[in-house]
């Protein structure tokens, strides 16, 4: 008889990532090798996580939706609890809106840490913001996952060793975009940065990245810190005729650098970073500006299919299901808080603890793939999310599609 014919599968770094976080995401609901009571509402049982979050402010459009998400996923794992040593805690959630204030997202840390007792903190969906909270939560020696895009929030690592950050880095979104610009047959680029560490991150990684990819970068800009008046910004980017410009801005700035660039009689393509997407950017005003515009941004914003078949894709169709259930639809953001809460969950399930200390050094050897996308912490890499989670969309008939 012969011999059966095995074969054997070759698994993508992707794929072990699916593979390890979906392990990790069912344990993080699963039972423990104790015998543990059920959740109980006693501090001394719970998981106390504390988030500042921009609910209202300038940063509303984005607190608000990760303080849905994070609830969500929250209140998924409190169906039944979740084991740690020989308990089984139920996550306690302390929320405060930051109101988009750096300096009132600071006291707010302070306050949790001292006042609550919290185990980790999240939140800080803007650079200014999750700094201020860094300085607080570094001193005071609590983990603490930040929600905002700017890679210096996690360097210098020795300074920042209670410090993770789960949105992608500039230079991941960089080496996704020109490529994608080259691939139009376009050769010379602009690009408008914002203001501030944000827009600072966006600058450096396309000036690396803009020569590895061919294009060359003649009209180079950054934006007024206040006001909304983005018309000589515009006409500075595209004084070289440029074939597309990069708009490193994050909503509502992002929607009015493209109206702006339209009024200024601008032909070309408009390339934008992850933190354009939001509504506000491709409805009302921005709607005919930001047609047939570009956006690297993590797959999540794709939403589920009903083809999804792996563990962690499953999970994220069921956030989706959930996230409609609740609010009556699916915005296609990228749920960082989600993945933050499963993150300090699966910390304490592994420490078997809620120490700081203990939790923190699970956090730094996590590899899991979350809602939004993929991450793998390291003891030299404290952040962001995996390159491989970020995909290429375009903006057709007031909604983003995917590209490539």
């Amino acid at each position: 008889m012969a011999e059966p014919t095995i074969r054997v599968a070759r698994l993508s770094r992707r794929g072990v990532l699916f593979a390890a976080a979906g392990t990790l995401f069912t344990a993080a609901c699963g039972s423990d090798d104790t015998n543990s009571p059920g959740p109980t509402t006693r501090n001394s049982e719970e998981l106390i996580i504390g988030a500042s979050l921009e609910l209202t402010g300038h940063a509303a459009a984005f607190g608000t939706l990760q303080e849905r998400a994070m609830k969500i996923t929250a209140d998924r794992l409190n169906e039944t609890g979740v084991p740690v040593g020989n308990l089984r805690r139920r996550i306690r959630l302390v929320v405060r809106d930051n109101e988009s204030n750096p300096a009132t997202a600071a006291k707010q840390a302070a306050e949790m840490i001292r006042r609550d007792g919290v185990h980790a903190i999240l939140g800080g969906t803007t650079p200014e913001t999750s700094m201020s909270i860094v300085k607080v939560v570094q001193e005071e020696q609590v983990p603490f996952l930040s929600l905002a895009s700017s890679d210096d929030i996690v360097v210098p690592l020795p300074d920042r060793t209670y410090i993770y950050k789960l949105t992608p880095d500039a230079v991941d979104v960089a080496k996704l975009m020109t490529p994608t610009i080259a691939s139009l047959n376009i050769d010379r680029i602009g690009v408008i940065a914002a203001a501030g560490a944000h827009g600072d991150s966006g600058a450096r990684a396309m000036q690396a990245a803009a020569p590895a990819g061919g294009l060359q970068i003649v009209g180079n800009v950054r934006l007024p810190a206040t006001g909304t008046n983005f018309g000589p910004a515009a006409r500075t980017a595209i004084a070289g005729n440029p074939g597309a410009v990069v708009i490193w801005a994050a909503a509502p700035d992002a929607g009015a650098v493209a109206r702006a660039l339209k009024a200024a009689d601008y032909k070309g393509k408009m390339f934008f970073e992850p933190t354009a997407v939001a509504d506000d950017t491709v409805t009302g005003e921005n709607r005919a500006a930001v047609e047939g515009a570009y956006v690297v941004h993590p797959v999540s914003l794709a939403g589920s299919s009903l083809t999804d078949t792996t563990r962690a894709e499953l999970g994220r169709r069921d956030f989706v299901n959930r996230y409609i259930q609740t609010y009556d639809g699916y915005d296609g953001f990228a749920p960082y808080a989600s993945d933050a809460v499963t993150l300090i969950v699966n910390a304490a399930r592994l420490a078997r603890s809620v120490d700081h200390g203990r939790l923190r050094v699970f956090l730094e050897t996590q590899v899991a793939e979350g809602i939004a996308g993929s991450y793998q912490f390291a003891p030299i890499s404290h952040g962001g999310m995996e390159p491989d989670s970020l995909g290429v969309f375009t903006v057709t008939q007031g909604s983003w599609t995917k590209f490539s």
